[in-house]
């Protein structure tokens, strides 16, 4: 099949800077080179491509917008860019980098303690260290503050109990950002490392989704760890949802990465599958398709790259956020089962990526916040009514 070529029906790339598209080629290239040919095991086998994990810290992909500690400092359009390329390559890749970046080494950085910073994120830039990000749990999903997860103080330390389920990078984690209730029921994040006593993990086998990465179950047992492993500098929802933000900012671009890579399969194959003695891109209802994928990745691309720039200038909101996350990943989830469509039977087997990405997508659809969710924090931007309480 003709190499990837990425659509920018608006020109995109005149509204970027040569930093900007330097970075973005650098890990397309990357992608092209490195991932695609790999992946397709990798998913088919339920394993996670290690091999990778040096390569993505030595091109700065790892707390990619951090300043100092050895990260790269970049701009979050940067940032975005990187995980629009990366999940082209597959949605599980790019969750490893957004994990590691967005949802651990961010907590650190914002919350933690110099000794902290200066203990963990080095480590992590280099790939040297992975971390978790511990919220969800069993019972709790979508209202995290529900959580059952306790920590009792116990002298200069904590005493961990619960679990987290759901948990990207769980178990090849170095260190897990938890998040407990503690006895006077205010949420606070710990660092528990691997290795402590009381503290196991276990993964999650079966899955038809996000098959190239690691999922995992956190317990915690009577887990001590000492009260220095304590983030801080923040208390309340307050910790972990601004690492979700940062994560859901990610997602929003890294859709349009599958979006993108389904849109090309999609086209080239309807250019060169024949039937009734001409191609099927020759049809209405297969154009058709394709003007409406096309429509509304350029759509998606616009809205990503706004929240970028004002991300980048501080004007950018939750629920800005939860706009893009909602529409990039539901309209590319819509994207890919079209292609599958245009793909016919060839669309259900591995020799052709569009299943892949439709599988991955339905999990990327669901955590960060699921669309319904995200729909309900634009409702009540709209009306400052929260529907999601009932009292």
């Amino acid at each position: 099949m003709k190499p990837f070529e990425a659509s920018d029906f608006y020109n995109i790339d005149s509204m970027l800077s040569p930093d900007e598209r330097m970075i973005r080629d650098t890990i397309r290239q990357y992608v092209s080179k490195e991932i695609i040919p790999i992946i397709e095991k990798h998913d088919r086998e339920g394993t996670f491509p290690k091999n990778l994990i040096p390569q993505l810290a030595e091109m700065g992909t790892l707390g990619a917008t951090l300043k100092g500690y050895e990260c790269a400092g970049l701009s979050y359009t940067s940032y975005g860019l990187i995980m629009q390329e990366l999940e082209r390559g597959d949605s599980g890749v790019r969750s490893f980098v957004s994990v590691q970046g967005a949802l651990c080494m961010f907590p650190i950085h914002a919350y933690g303690s110099e000794e902290q910073k200066n203990k963990y994120l080095p480590g992590m830039a280099k790939g040297k260290i992975i971390g978790c990000f511990g919220l969800t749990e069993p019972d709790f999903g979508s209202n995290p503050g529900g959580m059952i997860t306790r920590a009792r103080k116990d002298g200069n330390s904590y005493i961990l109990n619960g679990s987290k389920m759901w948990i990207t990078n769980g178990g090849v984690a170095d260190v897990a950002i938890v998040w407990a209730k503690t006895e006077d029921d205010v949420i606070r994040g710990f660092l528990v490392d691997k290795g402590t006593q009381g503290f196991t993990t276990k993964d999650v086998h079966g899955k038809f989704s996000l098959r190239a990465s690691v999922t995992s179950e956190l317990n915690f047992a009577d887990c001590k760890i000492p009260a220095s492993q304590l983030l801080p500098n923040v208390q309340g929802l307050k910790g972990p949802f601004g690492c979700l933000n940062n994560a859901r900012f990610g997602i929003a671009w890294g859709a349009l990465g599958s979006a993108m890579a389904c849109f090309h399969e999609a086209t080239e194959y309807a250019k060169s599958r024949i039937q009734f003695d001409k191609p099927i891109a020759s049809y209405q209802l297969v154009q058709a398709k394709l003007a409406y994928m096309l429509t509304e990745i350029t759509k998606g691309q616009l809205l990503a790259l706004q929240l970028g720039r004002m991300k980048d200038s501080g004007q950018c909101k939750a629920h800005h956020v939860s706009m893009a996350k909602m529409n990039n990943v539901s309209e590319a989830l819509k994207i890919t089962r079209m292609c599958r469509d245009i793909l016919g039977a060839n669309g259900i087997t591995d020799e052709y990526q569009v299943g892949r990405h439709m599988r991955n997508l339905e999990s990327v659809n669901t955590y960060e916040g699921t669309e319904d969710i995200h729909r309900l924090v634009l409702g009540e931007y709209v009306t400052g009514i929260p529907a999601y309480r009932v009292n």
